[in-house]
């Protein structure tokens, strides 16, 4: 159900860079994946069970000790806000992050958010803890999955929380992903990172994404979905744009929520070049944060200041660079990796065909050889 099970349904298919699409102009990180920034894990359950239930969760922990007593700075922009992400509002407020992230479907939102407010009472530091901000996001994957079953249970939650490991990142049909749609193929988790070179300041940026929406796909400016006569709007094809995405982006950079914030907005920017269109039933979010060790906000202390060192304005630029990039390139991993799913009432949903993608952007230069 969970961690081997499901690195070994992730690997049947390549990621985009191993057919030679190169995204962007930044290096990637050693695992092209969110877990390239230091300390930051990611965990999943996958549920396939009988011919209906196609669903499951994802877990990002942002450091590796105990992120309520340590919280990190961090920011959420709202792309479109038709959606369920729970723990908006303190982490506007405040600036900061307390819980891992989970990622789950729609009407699992609230199990999820019961699960992480009994994880953090439990853990070793916390047992005068009376208050606790859960950041949950969501997808809608009812069309392969028995959504109105509510399958998730706060036992599948834990276990994410439990599985959730550094190094390479299980994508597709896995976690929060197994069930979702993207482009009117099968969408999933995908991640991606980049590392600025040293003269910009040799940082890294990693996102995941859990993807769920539609549009009219381009992968690297190649226009896809027209040449598959598969988007939104075609006539030949009535497929809905409504979905939802959720975009989670980490960095080692030492930036506060301010400017956390401004990197948030571009991804956004990186979901557009895809093609997506943050439709009106689609719920696309980004939540973003700061794993520096220097920044990180003790829950109790006797200090009435904190002094940080944070980069100055004038040197975002590359990292916004590299937040769009990451994001494009997460989009297109979730489709590469993707399977395609049967699922409730039999509705099937295709893989992207990389056979016909392939020689799309053969034929419009992206890949040369």
């Amino acid at each position: 159900m969970a961690g081997i099970a499901s690195q070994a349904w992730s690997q049947r298919r390549l990621r985009a860079r191993e057919y030679g699409i190169k995204i962007g102009v930044l290096p990637t990180g050693i695992h092209n994946a969110i877990t390239d920034v230091a300390g930051v894990r990611v965990g999943h359950v996958t549920l396939r069970e009988g011919n209906a239930i196609r669903t499951g969760v994802t877990a990002i922990l942002p450091h590796e000790g105990n992120v309520f007593q340590e919280k990190v700075p961090a920011a959420i922009y709202v792309g479109n806000g038709f959606g369920k992400l729970a723990g908006t509002t303190q982490v506007q407020e405040l600036g900061n992050l307390e819980t891992p992230i989970i990622l789950t479907n729609t009407l699992g939102v609230g199990t999820a958010l019961d699960a992480v407010v009994g994880y953090v009472l439990q853990q070793s530091g916390n047992e005068q803890v009376q208050s606790v901000n859960a950041v949950v996001g969501e997808t809608n994957d009812g069309y392969l999955n028995d959504i109105r079953g509510r399958h998730i249970t706060e036992a599948h939650v834990r276990e994410a929380l439990q599985e959730a490991r550094g190094g390479e990142v299980a994508e597709g049909n896995v976690g929060a992903g197994t069930g979702t749609v993207c482009f009117g193929f099968k969408g999933g988790i995908g991640t991606s990172s980049r590392r600025l070179p040293d003269a910009m300041g040799g940082y890294t940026v990693g996102v995941l994404v859990q993807t769920n929406f539609g549009g009219v796909l381009q992968i690297d400016g190649a226009p896809v979905g027209e040449g598959l006569k598969q988007y939104f709007g075609s006539q030949h094809i009535q497929d809905s744009a409504d979905g939802s995405c959720m975009i989670i982006v980490a960095t080692d950079a030492p930036v506060d929520a301010r400017n956390l914030e401004r990197m948030a907005k571009r991804g956004i920017m990186g979901l557009a070049k895809t093609g997506g269109i943050a439709s009106n039933g689609s719920g696309d979010y980004v939540v973003a944060f700061s794993s520096h060790p220097g920044l990180r906000v003790p829950y109790a202390s006797s200090d009435k200041t904190q002094a940080v060192t944070l980069l100055r304005n004038e040197e975002m630029s590359p990292l916004f660079m590299a937040i769009i990039e990451a994001t494009e390139e997460a989009i297109i991993n979730s489709l590469f990796k993707a399977e395609t799913t049967e699922g409730k009432e039999q509705h099937v949903v295709e893989a992207l065909p990389l056979d016909k993608v392939i020689r799309i952007l053969k034929q419009h230069r992206v890949i040369r050889k």
